[in-house]
């Protein structure tokens, strides 16, 4: 599970861009379900996805746990400030507490309004009873942290780009699939092979 000193693990890399392609689909099924009037079977089937997809980010999130716990961070190079360091480590923890946070809210929301929680082909259970009340008190919640969720996604891809091109660090990279980069010839250093003359 290691990965080298470059790069995060191959399973890490999976886990990490399918949480971002289903984070896509599931605002997306959100954004878009409003295209098909409320009494077109359409409607209903972007509703269901949205909540199947956002509980597979669910699933994921502890998945992506589990894989971050047995491997090593590869360190970023060049090495970055202490503080950018901590600002990371922060950073990281709102965005698992939000990907835990959500799907769950979604799950309760779904619960308390006393409509199945479908999850293809099958149902998870209700975490309370129904309670029209608290349904619409949790769905204003979701709707709410949803909408911090664009801020904190686009604040995470902007830190990326920002360490990639302007710090110049390997930060991006190391969550790239791809062949390992070739280590920089020191000066002076040339090559044994064939010369011209």
């Amino acid at each position: 599970m290691n990965p080298s000193n470059e790069r995060y693990s191959r399973p890490m890399m999976a886990v990490h861009w399918l949480t971002l392609i289903l984070l896509i689909g599931v605002y997306s099924l959100i954004e878009l379900r409003g295209l098909a009037p409320k009494s077109n079977p359409l409607h209903d089937a972007m509703k269901s996805w949205h909540a199947m997809l956002g509980l597979t980010v669910f699933c994921l999130v502890f998945i992506r746990l589990a894989i971050r716990g047995m491997s090593r961070v590869p360190p970023i190079t060049p090495p970055v400030p202490a503080w950018q360091h901590r600002l990371a480590s922060v950073m990281h923890i709102v965005l698992y507490a939000f990907l835990i946070l959500m799907p769950l809210l979604g799950w309760l929301t779904l619960s308390a309004q006393g409509k199945p929680v479908p999850f293809f082909g099958w149902e998870w259970p209700a975490l309370i009873g129904p309670d029209k009340a608290l349904g619409r008190t949790l769905q204003d919640i979701h709707e709410v942290i949803g909408n911090i969720g664009y801020f904190l996604i686009g604040l995470h891809a902007a830190a990326a780009l920002a360490h990639h091109y302007v710090l110049r660090d390997d930060t991006l990279v190391r969550m790239l699939p791809g062949r390992r980069p070739v280590p920089a010839r020191p000066a002076g250093h040339q090559d044994r092979g064939f010369s011209s003359h």
